[in-house]
This record gives structure tokens, sequence and C-alpha cells, in this order.
């Protein structure tokens, strides 16, 4: 109401700032809980500058709010924006954050992981409803029941949560001795958590618990094998001089399984072999990414005689060598 009658907003409306005063005149006699039993006994008669005198040990308050409206726009829609009323306590928990570790694999791969939290629930020795089991709650008069307040000023109706029985409609003359009225308890609970393929590193999901909600924020391990790039992931594979000049086949560590490679002849270092479909499910969306493997070619450090003797003979006969090869004289003619 109080954005909807606010004058910036109703320029054209001559009668707008009246409304708009009379709205705050309102959330005065709310907010104020003297003013509100004046109004609780003798209605909006006792708010009437021309009423004074009419009865012993009544006060009353001149015509308009003290509060300023401007006041109240900025109390509504400002620092107290999650009630209407700044005077009332927010009922709305704040969800609780919670970090879950996960080695790459698991968060590739996906995984039921347990966790534990600490959450406010429903009271298991009163079920929640705040009295001691086998007694009974009376009907709020406050409210009749309806766990609402209202209030008639001018043209605006106002209801707020009743503040004697907080909106239950009902009081307790029991409550239970473990929430002591509340309903609630906090309570460790293990919750196993479904931890969906394809997660990132940093990466908060909002799970529910109970009748509240946990907001989970994964913390992924680097791998020593894999590095991950959206759904696709990478990994180095050593083969040895002879497999990358005759060609063959190696065995390299997959995701899911162990890959036999067919390593074409003459291959090159950082040389990429791309496994379709080997990669991470692609997160909202259908199918996997694919894993690249990086060629990596192995340098023995320690030759045989035999080997040795191969190698300087291969070094011999080769033409496309800039500079030279240690034991290997070059002619005159450069060659060998």
């Amino acid at each position: 109401l109080a954005k909807k009658y606010h004058p910036d907003t109703n320029k054209d409306d001559p009668k707008a700032k009246e409304k708009f005063s009379q709205l705050a005149e309102a959330y005065e006699v709310l907010s104020d809980e003297v003013k509100r039993k004046q109004y609780d006994a003798y209605g909006t008669a006792s708010f009437d500058a021309g009423a004074a005198g009419a009865g012993a040990g009544r006060q009353y308050w001149s015509t308009g709010p003290s509060i300023d409206p401007e006041e109240l726009f900025r109390k509504i829609f400002g620092e107290f924006s999650g009630s209407p009323f700044g005077d009332f306590q927010n009922v709305f928990d704040q969800p609780q954050e919670y970090i879950m570790e996960l080695t790459f694999t698991q968060a590739a791969k996906g995984v039921n992981k347990e966790i534990v939290v600490n959450i406010n629930d429903s009271c298991e020795r009163c079920d929640g409803k705040g009295h001691e089991p086998g007694t009974k709650v009376q009907r709020c008069h406050y409210c009749s029941g309806t766990g609402m307040e209202t209030i008639n000023t001018g043209p605006f109706v106002m209801r707020s949560t009743c503040r004697r029985c907080g909106g239950r409609g009902s009081i307790i003359t029991t409550p239970c001795v473990v929430c002591r009225g509340t309903g609630q308890t906090k309570q460790k609970k293990k919750v196993m958590v479904p931890v969906p393929a394809g997660v990132e590193d940093g990466q908060t999901v909002r799970m529910p618990v109970g009748k509240k909600e946990i907001f989970i924020t994964f913390r992924v391990q680097k791998s020593s094998v894999f590095r991950r790039n959206g759904a696709d992931i990478h990994s180095d594979l050593l083969i040895s001089i002879a497999q990358a000049v005759l060609g063959g086949t190696a065995r390299c560590q997959g995701l899911y399984e162990t890959i036999n490679i067919a390593i074409p002849p003459g291959i090159q270092p950082d040389q990429r072999i791309r496994m379709s479909g080997k990669g991470i499910p692609k997160v909202n969306s259908y199918g996997y990414g694919d894993h690249y493997i990086h060629i990596k070619i192995k340098v023995p450090q320690r030759l045989t005689d035999r080997q040795r003797a191969l190698m300087m003979s291969y070094a011999e006969d080769e033409t496309d060598v800039d500079g030279t090869v240690n034991g290997v004289t070059n002619t005159a003619s450069g060659e060998r």
C-alpha cells in the first residue's frame, strides 16, 4: 500500500498525499503498543482531536500521524524490506550454508555423500505443536482465533500478525518442556546429498531438509591424472620413442575405465588423440564431453650397448638434423 499510494507514483491523483498520510497513521497505531491498546478499547474515536474529555483517564492524540510518511516508506522498502513492519521479527530463517569436499572423480561421475547439518526442525516431543502431549490449547481471544489483527483507518484496512498468539490463532497454556512452546528444536541430522554428475568447483546447490532449506557449496579437489575444461577432460600419455616412430597401442586411464589407444606411426609430441563421449556428463544438457589424450614421448636416460649402437646407426642415416649428434662425425660436405 505504501508503494501504491506514494505521491511520486501517483502524481495525477490529488488525494494521493492524503491517502499516504492516512496509511502512515495506520502504521503508527499498529506499531505502537499503547496506541494499539487505545484503538482496541475505543476505536478511531480515541484519535479524534474533538473527542477530548469524553472519559476519565482516557488519553487522546491529535489527528494525523507523528511519523513522517516518507519515513514509513523507507522502513517498509528499506532496511525492513523483509517484514511489513519494522518492529516485527522476521519469521523466515536464513538458509544455512555448508561446504562439501569432493574428489575429481566424485564430482565428474556423481555420488551420494552424507553430511551432518544443524537445523531447527519440528520438536520430536510435541511433534511441532508447541504444547505438552496430552494437553490442549485455548482459542486466542485477542484475534478471535484468526491469527491476524485488523485496523481500519480512513479508506484503508490493514492486517498484521496477532502479537498475542504470533499468528497461530490459539494460546499455549502448557508449553512443551523441550522446545518451550516454540515447536522447534535445534537438531543434528545426517543428510544424504545426491551430488549430480558434472558439478564444478565452487558450484552451489539448494536442498530441502525437513521444512527448511540448506545451501551446499562443492569444493572439488584437483586430480593428479585429469584436467577439466567444461565437460571435456584432458590427460597425458607417455609413449616410447619406438612407439612414436613405428606406431602401436598403449593403455590409458579413463574416467570410467581403462582405454586402449591406437598410436599412429610418426605421432608427434603434444599431439592430441580425441576419445569422443568419454568425458564428463554435460550439466543441463544431454550427452558427454570428450577425453583428450596428450602424447608425451619418453626419452630413455640409459641405453644398452646394442641400443646405443642402433641409435648411432640411425643417427648416421639422418639427413634432416640441424646441428650435430654426439659421436657422429660429419664429412667436409656435411654428410655423415
